[in-house]
């Protein structure tokens, strides 16, 4: 068994690099989700994922693919699935921006889940970095009295499931390359998001086809370099410059639909950047 890689530049550039395809991937959500039910676009991220490796299959055989730890692939993917229709239900039932602060709160419990179950090491200055991240998306979403309804109980098992992955990912990457762990996240909910189909299928026009496989071919690639990001480096120490997510996704808000940022935001998103960097670049040598 391998040891567990400690490189946080190449892991934060990684995460920031997935931070932009996931936003990538809500660009092309939103345009797919005026027309598609949740269920049918959770199932398409999934498969799509699945195709995506489709060429190595037919190449390698299932050879690369060949792994002892099954019942780890399938926990991930139970925290990781559970944590989509979470994040889903947030959307459908609290406005957006409270649904944001959720979504991106994830990286606040991942130094404190890695610490107890990986005994990776928990010091002031991650929570304090991770808790600044927070401060800034707080800022950027603006969120409503609605964010401390019974409701958002809902979209705090989101962040705390997802955190969950995230350090589960860490975990196996002492013997699990990414690609690895990213096929089975993708065939296991491609084939659990399948049962809700039965009562949740709608027919799809070539349009939302395209747009659901857009997102499905950018959740893959998404996923393959977030996995790739947490096995060089500890959830606790690079997990701050996933909020680079928001930042790009308020990038796009403005190119694609003209939603202007306030001073707010924008402050927000100079402490995400702040906190991103100085996770990275200030750590004991």
């Amino acid at each position: 068994m391998s040891q567990r890689s400690v490189r946080p530049v190449q892991g934060a550039l990684l995460l920031a690099l997935s931070a932009l395809l996931f936003a990538c991937m809500g660009v092309v959500i939103r345009e797919a989700s005026a027309t598609v039910n949740n269920e049918n676009i959770v199932f398409f991220r999934n498969l799509v994922g699945v195709a995506f490796f489709l060429p190595l299959l037919l190449v390698k055989g299932l050879r690369p693919f060949k792994t002892q730890r099954l019942k780890s692939h399938l926990m991930r993917t139970t925290y990781g699935l559970a944590a989509m229709y979470c994040f889903f239900y947030a959307i459908a039932h609290l406005p957006l921006a409270d649904a944001m602060v959720f979504t991106y709160s994830a990286p606040v419990f991942t130094p404190i889940i890695a610490y107890f179950w990986l005994k990776e090491p928990l010091t002031k200055r991650m929570l304090g970095l991770s808790l600044l991240g927070l401060v800034g998306v707080i800022l950027v979403a603006k969120p409503s009295d609605a964010l401390f309804s019974s409701l958002s109980l809902v979209g705090l098992a989101a962040s705390l499931l997802a955190a969950t992955a995230f350090v589960s990912i860490r975990e196996m990457s002492d013997t699990e390359p990414a690609y690895r762990m990213v096929f089975y996240f993708a065939l296991f909910s491609s084939l659990i998001s399948a049962v809700p189909l039965t009562w949740a299928w709608q027919p799809l026009s070539s349009t939302q086809l395209t747009l659901l496989c857009s997102a499905g071919l950018l959740a893959a690639l998404a996923q393959i370099v977030m996995s790739r990001a947490y096995s060089l480096a500890p959830p606790g120490l690079i997990g701050p410059v996933a909020y680079l997510a928001i930042v790009f996704a308020g990038i796009f808000s403005l190119l694609r639909w003209g939603e202007t940022p306030d001073s707010a935001s924008l402050i927000g998103a100079a402490l995400i950047f702040t906190a991103s960097l100085l996770a990275v670049l200030w750590r004991k040598h």
